[in-house]
């Protein structure tokens, strides 16, 4: 198999807070207006990404890794997570304010759910203005005052929040309670997991008129009362791999591309790059494609040089 830059189909979320820049900032092919995520490459069960382009097209992530997981994965990735597939990777519409939510850690994700904590990144690519976001305490806390402002439903008040502008990052540890407000799109990078524990909704209904669950007593172990420091400074040198989060989990690296970029790695693992801004080309084994914002590119581990021509901003992001 000649592997080659590989893009899958997005799998759409509808959500009680999504909106449609979806389709007007970042040309995807929603359907409503509450459209609140595009999931650019999954292996959560039921949601699995399918290639959509090449001679690939319509093999899912999980039969790659099985057919070829040496040249897929790569062999720093196969070591670590073994035929899992490690990371998820997500466009967000936040056209209203996502829940106050937090995530657990391994141990009580696998404990608790047979999964995966979830670890993840922000990095916002728009934001009205005065959009903000929740990240945290204002200062630290305990479970005895957290569950007193819970129930007299005034959490908020003992909440970081944080005004935002395209090309702010936060790194998300578990534990730190957070929630992306009204007006934003944000790309975001997370273990492969799907557990969320919601402890506040602002009491909104969905059509039907029923409120969403919560999770409010999982919830209470999970959490990481102290403040957090989760707002990432970095550099933005042009055509430089600039670092921006490196983690256990993943690293993440930004590209801002200018005219020319010679790309180089390693076949110990695969690249994902999530195209944030502009458009550019990416030129292998003499093959040109053409990509632009909103586009997502897994580059298999064998793929160890690339050209990329043209004006773009890229998230770089390995194992």
């Amino acid at each position: 198999m000649k592997f080659y830059p590989l893009t899958f189909e997005p799998i759409l979320k509808e959500r009680i807070w999504g909106g449609t820049k979806l389709k007007t900032y970042l040309n995807k092919s929603i359907s409503s207006e509450i459209t609140g995520e595009s999931w650019e490459l999954s292996s959560v069960p039921n949601d699995i990404s399918v290639v959509n382009k090449g001679v690939l097209q319509g093999k899912n992530v999980n039969e790659l890794i099985k057919l070829y997981p040496n040249e897929f994965l790569g062999a720093a990735v196969l070591e670590r997570f073994g035929s899992e597939f490690p990371l998820l990777f997500k466009f967000l519409d936040a056209k209203q304010d996502l829940s106050i939510q937090l995530h657990p850690d391994d141990a009580l994700a696998k404990k608790r759910h047979n999964s995966f904590g979830k670890t993840e990144m922000w990095y916002v690519m728009q934001a009205d203005e005065d959009a903000r976001l929740i990240v945290g305490f204002e200062k630290d806390t305990n479970p005895e005052e957290y569950k007193k402002q819970l129930a007299d439903k005034n959490l908020i008040a003992l909440l970081n929040e944080v005004k935002v502008e395209a090309g702010d990052v936060f790194f998300l540890e578990t534990g730190t309670i957070h929630a992306i407000g009204a007006g934003i799109v944000i790309a975001e990078i997370q273990q492969t997991s799907d557990v969320t524990y919601r402890v506040y909704d602002f009491d909104r209904v969905d059509a039907a008129g029923n409120k969403r669950e919560l999770h409010t007593e999982l919830a209470l172990d999970a959490i990481n009362y102290n403040t957090t420091d989760a707002h990432i400074k970095y550099d933005s040198k042009i055509n430089t791999s600039n670092k921006v989060v490196h983690c256990d989990y993943f690293t993440t690296n930004i590209i801002p591309v200018v005219e020319f970029y010679h790309w180089r790695k390693t076949k110990e693992a695969f690249t994902v790059l999530m195209c944030t801004q502009g458009e550019f080309d990416l030129e292998y084994n003499g093959t040109i494609s053409k990509y632009k914002m909103g586009d997502t590119v897994l580059l298999p581990a064998v793929l160890v040089e690339v050209i990329i021509k043209g004006n773009a901003t890229l998230l770089e992001i390995s194992i």
